[in-house]
């Protein structure tokens, strides 16, 4: 059975991004863009004040290509 994530802030997810080699790259307001060294592409954080939603966490780790378990292991 899959692990359910659990509820994080905008600053937790970037901290877990950064911790994953993902570097700020710029900002549009209160959407930050993260980019990898070593990947071909751009992740966006919306960046306000309480919890992200579930789905949204999880989709941004799939485009980070970060698993569940690494997620955990970073948070």
């Amino acid at each position: 059975m899959s692990q359910r994530l659990p509820t994080v802030t905008a600053k937790q997810l970037v901290k877990v991004l950064e911790r994953a080699g993902w570097r700020l790259s710029r900002t549009s307001g209160s959407h930050h863009y993260f980019v990898h060294a070593e990947k071909q592409r751009a992740i966006v954080v919306p960046v306000h004040p309480g919890d992200l939603k579930r789905p949204l966490v999880a989709g941004v780790l799939k485009d980070a290509e970060i698993s569940r378990q690494e997620f955990l292991r970073l948070l």
